[in-house]
């Protein structure tokens, strides 16, 4: 059975986070803004200092209530984890201590932002307007593959992002 509340929908990119939101019922993701990084998130130093954009991104989710914040993990093709799984990794870390007690969890976004370009292009969207809306695009794509995939398995999406920074335990692990 798939739990009920607003999920949220994030995609971290090194100049903007993509946001979408489901609605209550778990079923639907849709886009709701673009927020600019701060150039201070990249800094992996967990300092008390808390980036604007995070601000912005659990402002956000505190409005919504959300039952939880899912956040995508770009692997390669291969499945392995390069720089920007790192900085995203970093980043649901940052958001997680933010946001607590409202879980966050890391879900593989592979060829998100492709598809993404892709179906803008395709449903007539020029290359200038693409970038202001892309990353929506993309949070909506992670978003709607946690929707489907939890209700497909009956369990939350992803792997559990722990403020401490622990890895999780294997049952937070899902695929």
């Amino acid at each position: 059975m798939t739990r009920t509340g607003v999920r949220v929908g994030v995609d971290v990119g090194s100049v903007r986070v993509g946001l979408a939101a489901s609605d209550p019922s778990g079923l639907l993701a849709t886009p709701v803004r673009t927020v600019a990084r701060d150039a201070d998130t990249a800094a992996p130093d967990g300092g008390a200092d808390v980036p604007a954009d995070i601000e912005e991104v659990a402002a956000f989710v505190a409005d919504a209530s959300a039952l939880e914040v899912v956040v995508g993990l770009p692997r390669t093709l291969a499945g392995d984890e390069g720089p920007a799984a790192v900085l995203a990794r970093q980043y649901a870390r940052r958001l997680a201590v933010r946001v607590a007690p409202v879980p966050v969890r890391l879900v593989d976004e592979r060829l998100t932002t492709v598809d993404a370009h892709r179906s803008l292009r395709e449903s007539g969207v020029a290359g200038r307007r693409q970038r202001a809306v892309v990353d929506q695009a993309a949070a909506v794509l992670i978003l709607q593959a946690a929707l489907d995939a939890e209700r497909g398995s009956g369990r939350p999406p992803g792997e559990l992002v722990r403020p401490d920074g622990r890895k999780p335990r294997t049952k937070d692990r899902h695929r």
